[in-house]
């Protein structure tokens, strides 16, 4: 079955970096989108940033400049450069994958910016 397994999130100071990773298992065919998403505490999930399968970037507002999508279609995975973190960045960041009509997400991984 598809599953996609996110790592990379942790604990870090305002000012720093991190890089997310997803990796997508169980894909016959090219996978379309993949993209990050984040839901902080009390909030909605909204989308961060997501990439056509040619690599075209879309990003949010409030993260154009500092965050930075890639993916490397064979080995189906999807990257988030993370730079000058905020304090409003904390949330657990969510991979989708959009495969054959159908989204996929991941578990989550905790992305914490605190002093």
């Amino acid at each position: 079955q598809v599953q996609l397994v996110e790592s990379g999130g942790g604990l870090v100071q305002p000012g720093g970096s991190l890089r997310l990773s997803c990796t997508a298992s169980g894909m016959t065919f090219s996978i379309d989108d993949m993209g990050w998403y984040r839901q902080a505490p009390g909030k909605q999930r909204e989308l961060v940033a997501s990439a056509t399968v040619g690599g075209r970037p879309n990003y949010a507002d409030s993260v154009k400049g500092r965050f930075t999508i890639s993916r490397d279609n064979a080995k189906n995975t999807v990257y988030l450069q993370m730079a000058s973190l905020t304090l409003e960045d904390t949330a657990v960041y969510y991979c989708k994958a959009e495969y054959l009509l159908r989204d996929y997400w991941g578990q989550g991984t905790q992305v914490t910016v605190s002093s």
